[in-house]
C-alpha cells in the first residue's frame, strides 16, 4: 500500500520526551518496510502543537490532501499522540481518512481501524487521546510553572538572551550568563559610541576588527543601535 508518512513535534514535546523527527522517521520507515509498504512520502512538521486541527497544520493538510486525491492510500504516524493531542482534533481526521476509502498506521501499534462494531475499541483510542491532550497540558503547565518561578527568583525566563549573554546551566536554574566573545563586542560598541562614532561607522568598525555579531555575517547599523539602547535602558 501506498502511504504517506506524518511525523511531528512541537516544542513541548521536543522539550519533553526527545522523540525526535529523525526518530520518528526511522520508526514509520522502519515499520512500513516490514510490513510491506511504501512511502511516498514523509512529511515533517515541527514546531507545531498537536492541538491545532488540521487546515491550521500545512504539513497535516497535505497529507490529508494526497489521500483525498488518492495520491497515497493511506497515513502512517510514529504513534496516534503525533498525529492529535486533542481527541477532537485525531477523531476528526481520523474521520476524514476514512471517509475517503484510506487507512491509517501507527508504527507502534499497527492498523488503526474505523471500528464501528467495536465500541470498546473506539473508547479505547478516544482515551488514548483523552491522555495524550493531558500531558500536553500538564507539559505547558510545568513549562509556565518554571517560568513562573525563575521570574520570581529574578532569572531570565523568556524570551532571546541579550547581547553579550547567553543561557547557562539547566532547567529552572537556567539563566543569563556572559558570553565573553560577545561582551568583548559589546564593551567595543560602547566604547565606540562613547567617542561619537555614527552607528553606521561603529558597524563598519566591527567588521574590520572580526567582531561578530550574533546571526549576520556583517554588523549593520540596526543591530549597533539596538544594542546601544538597551544599554542604555540598563
Amino acid at each position: 500500500m501506498k502511504l504517506v508518512a506524518y511525523i511531528r513535534v512541537s516544542t513541548a514535546g521536543q522539550v519533553s520526551d526527545g522523540y525526535g523527527l529523525s526518530i520518528q522517521e526511522k520508526a514509520v520507515r522502519a515499520w512500513a518496510k516490514a510490513n510491506g509498504h511504501r512511502i511516498v512520502k514523509v512529511i515533517r512538521e515541527e514546531g507545531v502543537s498537536g492541538a491545532k486541527d488540521a487546515v491550521d497544520r500545512p504539513g497535516l493538510s497535505e497529507a490529508l490532501l494526497m489521500i483525498q486525491e488518492s495520491t497515497a492510500e493511506g497515513l502512517l504516524i510514529p504513534r496516534l499522540d503525533r498525529l492529535a493531542r486533542s481527541v477532537t482534533v485525531q477523531e476528526a481526521t481520523l474521520a476524514f481518512v476514512w471517509r475517503h476509502g484510506g487507512s491509517v498506521f501507527a508504527a507502534d501499534s499497527g492498523d488503526i481501524a474505523e471500528d464501528q462494531d467495536d465500541p470498546y475499541r473506539i473508547a479505547m483510542r478516544e482515551m488514548a487521546g483523552v491522555f495524550a491532550g493531558l500531558e500536553r497540558r500538564i507539559i505547558v503547565k510545568r513549562l509556565r510553572d518554571g517560568r513562573a518561578a525563575k521570574q520570581a527568583a529574578g532569572r531570565k525566563s523568556v524570551g532571546a538572551y541579550a547581547y553579550g549573554t547567553h543561557g547557562q546551566g539547566e532547567g529552572r536554574d537556567r539563566d543569563a550568563a556572559p558570553n565573553p566573545a560577545e561582551t568583548a563586542a559589546r564593551a567595543r560598541i560602547l566604547e565606540l559610541r562613547a567617542a561619537g562614532d555614527s552607528y553606521r561607522r561603529i558597524a563598519e568598525q566591527l567588521d574590520t576588527e572580526g567582531l561578530k555579531p550574533r546571526r549576520a555575517a556583517t554588523w549593520s547599523a540596526m543591530v549597533v543601535r539596538s544594542i546601544c539602547q538597551k544599554a542604555e535602558l540598563g
